[in-house]
C-alpha cells in the first residue's frame, strides 16, 4: 500500500470516525434538546393549566360575589316591599276600624266589654275607662250598663280599659293594644 493509499485510507477512516462521532454528538445534542423541549413544554402546559384553573376560580369567585350582591339587593327590595305592603295593610285596617267606631255595633261592643269587666270584677272596686274619642257616648254607655265610666286622659284608639286596684289588675280591651299585637305578630307567608 502506498503512502497515498494509506493517506486516503486514513482520511476515509478519520472522516468516517468523525462522521460517526459527529452523528453521535448530534444525536445526543438533539436528544438533550428534545428532552429540554419536552420539559419546557410540560412546564408551559402546567403553567397554562394553573393559569386556567386560577382564571376559572377567579371568575367563579367574581360570579359568586356578583350573585351574592344581587341576592342581597333583591332581599332588601323584597323586605322594603313587604314593609310597604304591611304599612298599607295596617293603614287600611286603621281606616276600617275608624269606620267601625261610627257604627251602632261599636257601641254594642263597648256595652258588652263593660258588662264583661263588671262581671269579672264582681263586687270589687273598678275604674272603667273609655277613649276620649268616645266621650260623646259616655251617658248612653253609663245608662246602658248602670256603671260610672271615666274618660281616659290618653287615647287608646277605642275599646275600654279597666283597673281593679285591689288585684292590681288591668283589663285591656283597647283597640290600640289589639292593633299593635296584631301588627307585631303579622308576618308574610313566603311560598
Amino acid at each position: 500500500m502506498t503512502t497515498e493509499e494509506k493517506l486516503k485510507y486514513f482520511l476515509a477512516i478519520s472522516i468516517e470516525s468523525a462522521n460517526k462521532k459527529s452523528t453521535a454528538m448530534l444525536t445526543d445534542y438533539q436528544n438533550a434538546l428534545t428532552e429540554i423541549f419536552e420539559r419546557h413544554k410540560q412546564d408551559a402546559i402546567q403553567k397554562a393549566e394553573l393559569q386556567i384553573t386560577l382564571g376559572i376560580a377567579s371568575l367563579e369567585h367574581e360570579k359568586n360575589k356578583a350573585f351574592s350582591k344581587e341576592q342581597i339587593q333583591i332581599k332588601k327590595e323584597f323586605s322594603q316591599l313587604q314593609e310597604d305592603l304591611e304599612e298599607t295593610l295596617f293603614s287600611e285596617v286603621k281606616e276600617l276600624l275608624d269606620q267601625y267606631m261610627t257604627t251602632p255595633d261599636y257601641q254594642k261592643l263597648l256595652i258588652r266589654q263593660i258588662l264583661e269587666a263588671k262581671h269579672f270584677a264582681k263586687s270589687e272596686e273598678m275604674i272603667l275607662y273609655i277613649d276620649p274619642i268616645d266621650s260623646d257616648k259616655l251617658h248612653d254607655l253609663e245608662d246602658a250598663t248602670h256603671t260610672q265610666l271615666t274618660i281616659s286622659q290618653y287615647s287608646f284608639m277605642g275599646g275600654i280599659r279597666a283597673i281593679i286596684p285591689s288585684r292590681n289588675l288591668l283589663i285591656d280591651h283597647s283597640f290600640e293594644t289589639k292593633f299593635y299585637e296584631l301588627k307585631d305578630a303579622f308576618t308574610f307567608i313566603n311560598k
